[in-house]
């Protein structure tokens, strides 16, 4: 660090007074940091655009150029993300949990969507909150790392009612046994007295398009390129779970110890481990003609 002062530093000594300096102004430091780390954790997870304005126009994502929404756009399915409420330890710096990997990843699976199924497929995203009966018009709902929800009473009754209704949830990243107690928390507000059964290959989930009895864990990039090296030995296992109605159809579609988001997301990148990406888009097709036919 160079001196503040430069005209003591002959008289105090430089060692001192970088130590003084430190001392005065780290306070300050770090409120200057944690200003930069919000601004910049907001514009990379948006792209300079916050998901609630929506944004006008094309907007471009690491090289990629998405269309704007089309309101008479005529669809089948649309990509639906449920936005939920944070808890203090998952809303600092304006991070929203639910909106990882929003709007890429949304984008790019909805272009494999098209490209793989016959399904009328709409070109961009809807993002559902929670707290609104607008849930009822999207049949087909992604939650992004539930690890990180609160649910409110009224939200959970309104999403029981949703999947009692035929309404169908994927669960996505969600990681470790601390995200997994949070999520289950709050399934079991949803629904009490059902419970989270393991899903075995034969499930006609992993067969109603692809055979998934290949699956893999899908790695977040966190752990390819990122900060995390290694798996937690709690982290280190997929599972696929699911929660079902009193006839068997499968309403909570699980993905627990896999980032199936963060595979659509980077499936464009030559870093990205392709069989993973693979994998990623025919779970994703496998759930929405599940979800759309069950």
């Amino acid at each position: 660090m160079q001196p503040i002062f430069p005209q003591f530093e002959s008289i105090l000594g430089g060692d001192f007074l970088r130590r003084v300096t430190m001392k005065m102004f780290r306070p300050f430091l770090w409120l200057i940091a944690g200003s930069l780390l919000a601004g910049s954790l907001v514009a990379a997870q948006f792209g300079g655009r916050t998901p609630q304005n929506g944004g006008s126009g094309y907007i471009d994502m690491d090289g990629q150029s998405f269309a704007p929404s089309n309101p008479n756009e005529k669809a089948e399915w649309t990509f639906a993300r449920m936005k939920y409420d944070l808890g203090y330890q998952y809303g600092r710096y304006g991070f929203l949990r639910w909106a990882a990997d929003y709007p890429k990843a949304d984008r790019q699976f909805i272009r494999g969507v098209k490209r793989l199924t016959r399904v009328q497929t709409r070109s961009t995203e809807q993002i559902v909150d929670l707290d609104s009966d607008d849930i009822y018009d999207w049949p087909w709902l992604y939650v992004e790392d539930g690890g990180g929800w609160r649910l409110s009473a009224k939200q959970a009754a309104r999403l029981r009612d949703y999947l009692l209704r035929g309404g169908f949830l994927m669960a996505d990243d969600t990681h470790g046994d601390y995200e997994w107690r949070v999520f289950v928390d709050g399934m079991r507000q949803v629904f009490p007295d059902r419970s989270i059964e393991e899903l075995k290959d034969s499930d006609e989930l992993f067969k109603v398009v692809y055979d998934l009895s290949d699956r893999i864990q899908i790695d977040g990039t966190r752990y390819i390129w990122g900060y995390r090296w290694r798996y937690t030995p709690d982290s280190a296992v997929p599972k696929w779970l699911a929660i079902r109605d009193d006839k068997g159809r499968i309403m909570v579609a699980i993905c627990h110890n896999s980032d199936v988001g963060d595979a659509w997301e980077w499936a464009d990148s030559p870093d990205y481990p392709m069989n993973e990406a693979s994998v990623a888009y025919r779970i994703g097709v496998n759930y929405i003609i599940y979800g759309m036919t069950h």
